[in-house]
């Protein structure tokens, strides 16, 4: 499968909705009775703690999950069913392919720990899969109104002074344990000789995906990947990035912009910092605040990965065909964490740098217009212009 990428309309969020349907006594109910199966927990803290624990997330942003793949998970008629013969209700099921998704335990452990078999997971996650792109998408998408970009421009401001920026983008990798036997292996080698897919991101100040392009071979440099994104072809048309300019100074003008490591080319709508030791005090200054902005992008990444583990380790001979749409997915989950103002989220440790053992890529285009726009931008929060 190609990249992954997609904009639809925001739905309103419902946080109160209850999974399945049922009252909240009753999803009480389903969880004691799943968690004595799981664990052996009889008190009801005690057994919340467990939850949050098992899943990452708040009750109540499990509720919400189930509300919104409830239709499409039961449309198909499939009487799952744990290993005692008793049936699974949607949020046995959800349940199971959370945790499959979130602890990146095989499908065999996982079956083991819920009382049922690795080919009920595997089933269940798919399906989860399937219903949460269609119908959570609209979690993920560029901002639609001038008032949110605006919110957001403020947001990035108010990290180190730099004005008008309106995102910062990144990009991990996905890595792979393939057969020696696969034909297409060494399309998927990355430099670092690692078989392993690719996930470029844009994030807003608030660690929210607002674009994605998933699905290349991790050998792909990262301005290779940002060509054949949509993204780039919008903001090469004027069709992105062509809100409000902002005065720096008399003549001067400051356009919409994304900011990004050296990884990535220097362009009128997507600001690199400076390269080399011996820049003035005002480039060094520039790229501190650079960093401190763009840093969002690399913890957003870096939360991705900790939060839903089947795609933070090495993935053992996975469908490269429906990878790109379980990494979509973790993203898309990633963001209904962050919209549902989850607590869980909030206490979250993070552990481990989201690309170790990739060392910084360092992409020598530059865009004549684009060097002046950031030496004008340098001056201007460096108090020089």
């Amino acid at each position: 499968m190609g990249p992954v990428k997609g904009y639809k309309k925001r739905r309103k969020v419902e946080p109160n909705v209850s999974a399945s349907g049922s009252s909240e006594e009753g999803s009480l109910d389903w969880w004691d009775a799943l968690s004595k199966r799981i664990g052996g927990i009889s008190s009801p803290s005690k057994g919340l703690e467990k939850f949050e624990s098992m899943f990452k997330i708040s009750r109540k942003t499990f509720n919400y999950i189930c509300s919104l793949v409830k239709d499409g998970m039961m449309a198909k008629t499939s009487n799952f069913m744990f290993s005692n013969g008793k049936p699974m209700c949607l949020n046995d099921q959800v349940a199971i392919a959370l945790r499959r998704l979130s602890s990146g335990d095989s499908l065999i452990a996982v079956a083991d720990s819920f009382g049922t078999n690795h080919s009920t997971v595997s089933q269940l996650t798919w399906r989860f899969v399937e219903a949460m792109e269609e119908r959570g998408i609209h979690h993920l998408q560029w901002p639609s109104t001038e008032q949110e970009m605006t919110k957001i421009k403020s947001k990035f401001e108010k990290i180190r002074g730099l004005p008008n920026c309106c995102g910062a983008i990144d990009t991990t990798h996905i890595t792979m344990l393939l057969s020696s036997t696969e034909m297409d292996s060494n399309v998927w080698l990355d430099r670092e000789k690692n078989h392993s897919m690719i996930l470029q991101a844009i994030v807003d100040p608030d660690m929210r995906f607002r674009d994605i392009v998933t699905g290349w071979p991790g050998k792909m440099d990262d301005f290779d990947v940002l060509q054949r994104s949509t993204f780039f072809k919008l903001c090469e048309k004027g069709e992105r990035l062509n809100g409000k300019k902002m005065k720096l100074s008399e003549g001067t003008e400051l356009r919409e912009y994304i900011v990004g490591d050296s990884g990535f080319p220097i362009l009128p709508w997507l600001i690199t910092p400076f390269k080399g030791k011996e820049n003035s005090e005002s480039k060094v200054e520039f790229n501190k605040r650079h960093f401190a902005t763009r840093v969002v992008a690399h913890r957003a990444l870096t939360r991705l990965k900790e939060m839903w583990r089947i795609i933070q380790g090495v993935m053992w001979r996975p469908d490269k065909n429906r990878l790109p749409r379980i990494i979509l997915v973790c993203c898309i989950l990633h963001n209904i964490v962050i919209d549902m103002e989850d607590d869980v989220y909030d206490e979250l440790v993070l552990s481990h740098h989201h690309d170790a053992g990739y060392k910084q890529e360092v992409c020598k285009f530059a865009d004549k217009t684009a060097l002046v726009l950031r030496d004008n931008l340098s001056l201007y929060v460096s108090g020089r212009l």
